[in-house]
């Protein structure tokens, strides 16, 4: 076993590292994490961490680069600190859809982030919700995934919808809308949709019925919000009383926060994996916090007991 747990945050969402470290009871190590005049990422740990059980809390969203960096660096800094082991608890992985050859000369980045992680010293990672599933087998060491779909259900289930369904906003995001459908007891419904090209989405069909109901889209992120804002549109049009959608990420890029707050989306529900800027938040934005899952994992994977009730998504 290794010695007492001890957290670490980089720049990217310090308020769910206190959080987590909150519900841990523990507070945060102390940690300076800055650039250089030049634009370098400066790392000093201003403890010692020999012998102890490291935990750095970073999603790798945008600025995704310096994100990462931040988080190689602090891993890094730690190993050379000879620490007992270390976790790289990344909330949100960046660069996951780029999970495979879409063309023939592409390279699968997701692959090369894990390599990136591995090198660096990382002994196990710690994250969420996956663009992909198979990006699991990407790494060499122990990667534990955890869902938000558990926080998010959970909030749905205070509405008590009585006439619900629940609607994959592509024929990729049919697994996980049928998990929330089973868990919610809502029929399950599927947008068929076609990209003429990148980050942008039309909607061809829809299979299932929405007379009448209420429709929740699940997606694992909200990128650019396209296509939730499509498929949203696309359902009040076959007759659904109104639409919620929700996220595992709410990753908000180019203009999603102005798609989204002039949409005919009820709510936006996202866990806070990523921090939402004050210039970001929007009136349907509700978040739900994944700090107490985090948390739960961080201290099960410490005393060395299974994860594996936090890790299955269906209960």
């Amino acid at each position: 076993m290794y010695k007492d747990i001890i957290i670490f945050t980089g720049n990217s969402n310090p308020k769910l590292a206190k959080d987590i470290a909150k519900e841990l009871k523990c507070r945060l190590g102390d940690a300076e994490v800055k650039k250089f005049a030049d634009g370098e990422t400066f790392v000093d740990l201003h403890e010692s961490v020999r012998a102890k059980d490291v935990f750095i809390v970073q999603p790798t969203c945008n600025p995704v680069n310096d994100n990462l960096m931040e988080l190689l660096i602090m891993v890094d800094a730690a190993k050379r600190a000879s620490a007992g082991r270390i976790t790289a608890v990344i909330p949100y992985f960046g660069y996951s859809k780029q999970d495979r050859k879409a063309d023939h000369w592409e390279p699968i980045t997701a692959k090369l982030v894990a390599n990136l992680i591995t090198a660096a010293g990382a002994d196990g990672v710690l994250t969420m919700d996956l663009h992909a599933q198979q990006i699991q087998g990407f790494f060499d060491i122990p990667t534990d995934i955890l869902y938000a779909s558990k926080v998010i259900i959970k909030y749905f289930k205070k509405k008590k919808i009585t006439q619900g369904v629940v609607v994959a906003p592509d024929v990729g995001s049919s697994k996980r809308a049928r998990s929330y459908a089973k868990r919610l007891g809502f029929d399950l419904a599927i947008v068929d949709k076609r990209r003429p090209k990148p980050n942008v989405s039309e909607v061809m069909h829809l299979i299932g019925d929405v007379e009448g109901k209420t429709a929740i889209l699940v997606d694992d992120e909200i990128n650019t919000a396209g296509t939730m804002v499509n498929a949203a549109e696309a359902l009040l049009k076959n007759g659904a009383k109104e639409v919620y959608a929700a996220a595992s990420h709410g990753v908000f890029a180019g203009s999603a926060v102005k798609l989204l707050k002039n949409s005919v989306i009820k709510e936006v529900v996202v866990s806070d994996s990523i921090a939402v800027p004050k210039e970001k938040m929007f009136p349907q934005l509700k978040q739900v916090s994944v700090a107490s899952m985090f948390a739960e994992g961080i201290n099960n994977i410490h005393k060395g007991v299974s994860v594996s009730e936090i890790l299955n998504p269906s209960e």
